[in-house]
């Protein structure tokens, strides 16, 4: 009876791919609160795992060590070390509501959801950009539901950024979604919205995905008051 009763009770787990366009040259500590307080305030409903992205610093990184003949594989690993620090300054906003050690593997991350504290990541494996790290993370833990927090208010049909007349799908299907990222990049450092990984993933164990404005705001009205924002990706 106890048992049944704890399963019950059990949280929900929420995962959120944090893009790394939230920590720059720029960022504030003030920033880094507001999520920090975002994520102790989301734990009172689910349990936050978040992927920390690596972001311009990432970026900045590989393009010079791309320069100096770094081969691919080597500039993956750089791009995860960059994401991890990342992970880290998150972590010290949080303080004690977080999970102590920045987990380096699948495997790792699944023990650290037992402690039921926020969980921050970076990415896991060379190779694969944040989003597909966050979307192996999901199915490997069970996750209930997966955003995508980017720089961009959600999924569109064309680049916002260079097209003002592009338009932002409500909802998309992921065949759809493959088809708009199918001429993406492949190169460390230059990973978007999503990738074709990452939704093979959500395609296969079916994980309900939000591609979402990185705002504390805009996360916490879909979260905490079940608002209709950004784009959701539909089997």
């Amino acid at each position: 009876m106890k048992i049944s009763q704890t399963l019950k009770q059990k949280k929900k787990i929420l995962v959120i791919k944090l893009s790394g366009s939230v920590f720059n040259f720029k960022t504030t500590s003030q920033l880094l609160k507001q999520y920090a307080q975002l994520l102790v305030e989301m734990q009172t409903r689910v349990q936050p795992v978040v992927v920390s992205g690596g972001g311009i610093i990432a970026r900045h990184y590989v393009n010079l060590a791309r320069s100096l003949g770094s081969d691919e594989s080597s500039l993956d690993i750089m791009g995860i070390e960059i994401s991890r620090l990342n992970a880290m300054l998150l972590s010290a906003a949080l303080g004690d509501s977080v999970y102590p050690v920045i987990p380096s593997s699948l495997e790792e991350i699944s023990i650290a959801c037992e402690s039921g504290k926020i969980i921050v990541s970076g990415g896991l494996h060379p190779g694969q950009s944040t989003n597909a790290t966050a979307a192996l993370i999901c199915e490997k833990i069970k996750a209930d539901r997966f955003l995508n927090a980017t720089d961009v208010d959600g999924i569109y049909n064309s680049d916002p950024n260079k097209n003002p007349k592009a338009k932002m799908f409500k909802e998309i299907t992921i065949k759809k979604c493959m088809d708009l990222l199918n001429t993406e990049s492949t190169q460390a450092g230059s990973y978007d919205l999503m990738d074709i990984v990452a939704l093979k993933v959500i395609e296969r164990s079916k994980i309900p995905t939000w591609v979402i404005k990185s705002d504390p705001k805009v996360i916490r009205n879909l979260v905490m008051k079940n608002s209709q924002s950004g784009t959701k990706i539909t089997a």
